[in-house]
């Protein structure tokens, strides 16, 4: 899908309203920040995420989830980078799910090679998320920079403040607001489920025990396809979390909760839980039918979350090595 110079104005007309209405943003972000200071930043960013694209598809939507899990504990600091038992990455919700840190660091040492001490860590997460959409088929829309690093990780922040996909949604609705988000935010960005992957552990509980029978909200075929991937595993097998399109950045997404085919007890929550009959569903309704309307409030909710609390100015600091405060 194509924009236009006018899609594009009106995104950033959008932005700069969304800037003074997001709760801890600092309006100090641009997207022209890096334009005469590191002017390579935006090839170096698509190069290095199209070639881990190229060879793993899956890393876009690894890319997209980084970036949101980073900005929902401290900001959009970059503190889930950070090494160290105590580190966000150790989170019960970012432990062995949160990936692409491999792909940060390289990115992080040719800019290091070009313009050193200059992009933040925080700006390259959320640059890479970008791109990881763009290059799955989802909409382009200007990033925000300026971003600097923090210096400490919230292992208990990440633990308490991510959504988790067995809440319900009243309750993710809540955090979301905690950050400044509202409730179009959380149907919007919950379609970035459209594209990536989820582990047995975070949907098995909607499947048949010898107690219990399979959530009915669950499609029943789409459930023993379920059941026979996750029986006698350890929790950690994976499967897509859109079942028509896996790895197209489409509105395919909220075409399958119509359909009682979302993986996730939160995905399908939206369309069939009361809080979701409630608050959501007649924006998945929407975004079933209106492709272009999914990809511009995505790109809008984006760069929304992109404003929650970033350190600009001289907070924080600029990390050489992503892992590691300086």
């Amino acid at each position: 899908m194509e924009y236009s110079y006018s899609y594009r104005f009106m995104l950033v007309c959008s932005v700069l309203v969304l800037c003074l209405n997001t709760r801890g943003a600092r309006c100090q972000l641009s997207d022209d920040f890096y334009d005469y200071i590191c002017p390579d930043v935006y090839t170096v960013v698509q190069q290095h995420v199209y070639a881990a694209m190229r060879t793993e598809m899956r890393m876009g939507a690894s890319l997209l989830r980084l970036h949101f899990h980073d900005c929902f504990v401290n900001g959009c600091d970059g503190s889930i980078l950070l090494d160290g038992d105590d580190g966000e990455k150790f989170a019960l919700p970012n432990k062995n799910s949160v990936r692409g840190f491999e792909v940060i660091d390289a990115i992080k040492e040719d800019l290091e090679n070009i313009c050193p001490e200059v992009v933040s860590c925080a700006d390259i997460v959320a640059l890479a998320a970008g791109y990881g959409v763009l290059f799955s088929g989802g909409p382009y829309y200007d990033v925000l920079l300026g971003r600097r690093d923090g210096l400490v990780a919230n292992q208990s922040g990440a633990d308490n403040g991510l959504p988790s996909p067995f809440e319900p949604i009243k309750s993710i609705i809540q955090k979301f607001n905690d950050v400044g988000l509202d409730t179009t935010d959380v149907v919007v960005l919950s379609g970035g489920h459209t594209i990536g992957r989820a582990r047995c552990t975070l949907f098995s509980n909607r499947l048949s025990t010898t107690s219990s029978s399979a959530d009915p909200t669950l499609d029943a075929t789409m459930a023993a396809n379920l059941q026979s991937l996750c029986a006698g595993g350890d929790g950690n097998e994976t499967t897509v979390l859109d079942i028509t399109s896996a790895y197209v950045f489409d509105n395919r997404y909220y075409q399958n909760l119509l359909n009682q085919k979302g993986l996730l007890s939160s995905d399908q929550g939206l369309f069939s839980s009361d809080d979701g009959i409630a608050n959501t569903k007649e924006l998945v309704e929407t975004y079933s039918a209106n492709a272009h309307k999914f990809f511009w409030d995505f790109g809008r909710s984006m760069v929304k979350m992109g404003n929650i609390s970033p350190l600009t100015g001289d907070d924080g600091q600029i990390r050489k090595n992503c892992r590691v405060v300086n």
